[in-house]
């Protein structure tokens, strides 16, 4: 992944360099920041290929960072939290972010992270199912480009929005259940919980429903999990 640019913020230098050092390691191109708002400048004038992400920064934190480039980038971001409590981990996801380690953490570990996140990125495999496209009724998925559509209006979807979609589409009817998407979406490496699943869904709801508190698309099945059903058009490939 040579030429693959990172930028890590961090306000802590005994934690930056040493990940900018394993980044480089694997042949990263590394940038650190020590604070918010000159991480939101260089994303501006200089967009890197992922952003590593503190959550506790000075000026502007994480959490606003991450709301901040979601409303104009699909960026991958994985957050570095010291905050060990459900509800911040799943802020982060609500936010957009990709994935979120706890601190402390293994630098090997998140540099894992990074590549894995990085691997779904890549246009070159398609997801899981095939590479031609699918429509299901005013949704058109490509996952040959990643782009999405809804009633012919593109639709930004994070990596894992992405190949949570076109789980569900490349399935339809098929229910599944909270571990089984975690295992085919996240990957078995990159196991984190339960509620990770139910943001992701949340997300994706807001994004392709009409309506997302009533959803025509993704089901939810009490006890289960969850479905995708097509509604009044099938799904159609190509």
């Amino acid at each position: 992944m040579a030429g693959v640019k990172i930028l890590v913020v961090d306000d802590e230098p005994s934690i930056s360099e040493v990940v900018k050092l394993y980044l480089v390691r694997e042949g990263f191109d590394a940038t650190v920041v020590d604070d918010g708002r000159s991480a939101l400048d260089l994303l501006e004038s200089d967009p890197p290929d992922l952003l590593i992400l503190d959550v506790m920064l000075p000026g502007v934190d994480g959490y606003e960072i991450t709301r901040q480039v979601r409303a104009t980038s699909s960026i991958p971001i994985i957050l570095l939290t010291a905050r060990k409590d459900e509800i911040d981990r799943v802020l982060g996801l609500e936010l957009g972010a990709d994935d979120y380690v706890v601190k402390p953490f293994s630098t090997r570990e998140l540099v894992s992270r990074v590549k894995a996140v990085l691997r779904r990125t890549q246009q070159a495999p398609a997801p899981p199912g095939g590479d031609k496209p699918i429509t299901s009724g005013n949704i058109h998925i490509d996952p040959r480009t990643r782009q999405v559509t809804v009633a012919g209006n593109g639709i930004p979807l994070t990596v894992k929005e992405f190949d949570l979609l076109w789980m569900f589409t490349s399935n339809p009817n098929q229910v599944f259940n909270r571990d089984q998407l975690l295992d085919q979406v996240w990957g078995v490496s990159e196991f984190i919980d339960a509620s990770t699943v139910t943001v992701h869904v949340r997300r994706l709801r807001e994004k392709i429903e009409q309506d997302p508190s009533n959803p025509r698309h993704i089901i939810t099945v009490w006890g289960v999990g969850y479905r995708f059903e097509p509604g009044e058009h099938e799904v159609t490939s190509g």
